[in-house]
């Protein structure tokens, strides 16, 4: 039996919510409120490493592979600063909702139904995004295994999740599902969540080095997500591959 990384369980949570992707007010509310700290970070450290001085199309020409992509929120904005985008997802439902919204936003995003072990293409990517995604993969280090084949020699891989701790249990689960009803009753399950070192022991596994970590934390006066040192609930990492 060939290994995967679909967990069927989570795959089938989202699809059913597939048509949600792009309701601000909808059940991806709080991914919508993440997102302009995703983009930000994702820019700034790629306008960096690669040296970057355009500053209309700062990601132009690169070539970006967005893992697990869900309706295309972060395939979007990168496309938008210039880069070349390839969105997979296991999802055939979230695949769908993510090819209708960009006939309405005019942007050409490369979207295929697709996990990592199963995606097919000879091409080598400057940056891989696998945000808010390793907490629902049945497979940890096969994930970040064949995640990293596609990236090229000295490429970024940027992983967002959520710290597996006490407090992240009671505020992204107890808090964000059942007292605030952020996200739809087990959106999340607390032994999916990965600590910061499992995530690095398995990357050096597949020769990616650990670049920076930052915590994420949500202001509520600000109502807006911010980088911080806390890091024990989400958490945001960058990789170099070697």
């Amino acid at each position: 039996m060939n290994k995967t990384t679909i967990n069927k369980q989570e795959v089938n949570k989202f699809s059913k919510i597939a048509d949600e992707w792009w309701n601000p007010e909808g059940k991806f509310k709080p991914l919508h409120k993440f997102n302009p700290i995703r983009i930000e970070y994702i820019k700034s450290e790629l306008k960096s490493h690669f040296s970057i001085t355009n500053k209309s199309k700062p990601l132009n020409k690169l070539k970006i592979l967005d893992i697990g992509c869900g309706g295309g929120l972060l395939s979007e904005p990168m496309s938008r600063l210039g880069a070349e985008v390839i969105g997979i997802d296991a999802s055939e439902r979230n695949i769908k909702t993510a090819q209708a919204h960009i006939r309405k936003s005019n942007l050409k995003i490369n979207y295929i139904c697709a996990s990592p072990e199963n995606f097919k293409t000879t091409k080598k990517f400057d940056v891989v995004l696998n945000m808010e995604i390793v907490e629902h993969v049945k497979d940890l280090d096969l994930f970040i295994k064949r995640s990293s084949f596609f990236l090229k020699k000295n490429g970024l891989m940027f992983i967002a999740t959520i710290n597996k701790t006490l407090k992240s249990y009671i505020f992204a689960i107890v808090g964000a599902e059942y007292v605030l009803r952020w996200l739809p009753i087990g959106t999340h399950e607390w032994d999916k969540f990965v600590k910061p070192e499992s995530l690095i022991k398995s990357a050096s596994k597949s020769s990616l080095k650990l670049n920076r970590l930052d915590g994420v934390t949500f202001n509520p006066l600000k109502n807006s997500w911010n980088l911080s040192t806390d890091k024990s609930v989400n958490y945001i990492s960058l990789f170099i591959k070697n």
